[in-house]
């Protein structure tokens, strides 16, 4: 007997339609075909043990189970359920009418426990886009599936309840998420906050040009300053994430299978964090099945390295192409995909390898030309990529510990929406460009104008700084943020000054 069930294989952070096609007949031999790789070749062992838990038998005869379409490389553990419900129904042990209906997605352990599964929400909105009724998967990834709307999910703890949910001997209630609620009711809600930070407040106006432009920023400076501490408390100040981008991020993450069961939307602005001793792949994504990496995990939020000149060279030169694109393309030998990566670059680095060069009360030890060489581990390409370069100073005894209280983190956050408010009418008619630091060379010159003293200023500031024409279009870019978070509908000479000022870093002026 032939009997079909449907799942879902992704790629990227899209799915496709898979059908399991299982057949039962003479013979005695399992099968299965349509290019499975080992884990779903493994995956008979898993249900037969599944079947013989859940107090069914396993056929004896011969089986034959096809992935289709056949010529697209199947991955992952996650087709041992519909492999299992398709063998049940061939053999005639559970009722069949609807099971066409549903989609149907899981890792069976030994004993028919469901395990979770990687994709939920691609395969989920995969599957309502095809027309099904419904997606059974594990319980673990029911309410990330459930986000999407007029689609029925059945989150299941194990074979048995699948089982009897088709033969209708239990009533399974669907999960119900209600998205609005789920997202409004838990939008920008950060542990961190700017008031915590003492003193700093020249950073703080960096990073708030950072927000309001979507800016990328590195902070330079001696160990102790509070690089770190900044950098953590930027997303609070970033304007709260709208529902599709809050979708847009909860498919890569449920791809990289980093949702808990409690998670549906996140709310949150991601912040990723990795080590120096990452390697390209897992910085960009890829691999033999391929993956997202940190930089499509910090898609619509913020990507902190700390200590720069500590990554591997190669890690950091693969970020040049992605930070230009904002998506990364990962190619194989017989399939590419994509992923989004539009994020935020801070960065953070010494000044030197003791860490205390220009520093107000500590000496340098470091030798002759070894500031220069330090600094040199980032390419002069990458480093222009970067809108902003601040150098960070100690907080002084005064400042620490003064009662003072700093500006919140809300407050910022509203000045930061009113100028992404500003740049939104901006660009309304261009749907893939959103802030300041998303415009094109030519968009640059068309609505960056700048006047005859403003023309002199950077001219002089090019000559003195050996500027490049990339850092020349980083400084006009960041000069009409500032002019946004003034309200000011042209750019003034204390506004490119500003903004020429956060050039500070560049070759030829650091380090002599």
């Amino acid at each position: 007997m032939l009997i079909k069930t449907f799942g879902s294989a992704v790629f990227g952070v899209n799915a496709l339609t898979i059908t399991i096609e299982v057949s039962i007949g003479g013979g005695n031999r399992y099968h299965i075909v349509g290019l499975p790789d080992n884990a779903i070749k493994e995956s008979l062992r898993r249900v037969e043990s599944a079947i013989q838990s859940a107090g069914l038998k396993m056929p004896r005869q011969k089986i034959v189970i096809n992935l289709a379409p056949a010529d697209i490389r199947k991955e992952g553990s996650s087709y041992d359920l519909p492999i299992a419900i398709g063998i049940l129904a061939a053999s005639g042990q559970i009722e069949i009418p609807e099971i066409g209906q549903y989609f149907i997605m899981g890792e069976l352990s030994l004993d028919g426990s469901l395990q979770s599964i990687k994709g939920a929400l691609p395969i989920s909105i995969q599957a309502k886009k095809a027309g099904f009724k419904g997606f059974i998967l594990p319980k673990d990834n029911s309410r990330e599936a459930a986000i999407v709307s007029d689609l029925l999910v059945y989150g299941m703890k194990n074979l048995a309840e699948v089982v009897s949910f088709f033969n209708g001997s239990e009533i399974h209630e669907p999960v119900v998420v209600n998205t609005r609620n789920e997202f409004f009711n838990n939008v920008s809600s950060y542990p961190h906050d700017f008031s915590d930070v003492k003193g700093q407040e020249n950073i703080k106006r960096a990073l708030e040009i950072a927000a309001a432009g979507g800016h990328n920023l590195i902070l330079i400076g001696p160990p102790g300053a509070g690089k770190t501490m900044l950098a953590k408390r930027l997303p609070t100040i970033l304007p709260p994430l709208n529902l599709q981008e809050a979708l847009e991020t909860t498919k890569i993450h449920s791809v990289a299978g980093k949702l808990s069961a409690a998670d549906t939307l996140m709310t949150e602005r991601p912040y990723r964090s990795p080590h120096h001793t990452i390697s390209d792949i897992a910085l960009v994504g890829g691999g033999a099945s391929p993956q997202p990496g940190e930089i499509s995990l910090a898609h619509n939020g913020v990507l902190f390295l700390d200590e720069l000149p500590e990554f591997k060279r190669s890690v950091l030169e693969v970020m040049r192409q992605p930070l230009e694109d904002r998506q990364v393309t990962v190619s194989r030998s017989k399939l590419s995909v994509e992923y989004p990566a539009s994020f935020m670059l801070i960065a953070s680095m010494n000044p030197c390898p003791c860490g205390f060069y220009n520093h107000p009360e500590k000496e340098c030890t470091c030798g002759p030309g070894i500031v220069q060489k330090y600094l040199s581990k980032i390419s002069g390409p990458l480093l222009d990529r970067i809108d902003l370069h601040v150098e960070v100073t100690p907080v002084n005894f005064n400042e620490l510990t003064s009662a003072f209280e700093a500006e919140k983190s809300e407050k910022i956050r509203d000045r930061v929406i009113k100028a992404r408010a500003i740049q939104d009418d901006r660009f309304a008619a261009i749907t893939t460009l959103h802030y300041n630091a998303q415009m094109s060379p030519n968009m640059v010159r068309n609505i960056c104008k700048i006047n005859d003293s403003g023309q002199v200023l950077i001219k002089q500031a090019m000559e003195k700084l050996g500027l490049s024409a990339r850092a020349y279009d980083r400084i006009l870019k960041v000069s009409r943020t500032i002019a946004d978070l003034d309200g000011s509908p042209d750019i003034e000479l204390e506004h490119l000054a500003e903004a020429i000022h956060y050039r500070s870093l560049d070759r030829d002026s650091w380090a002599g």
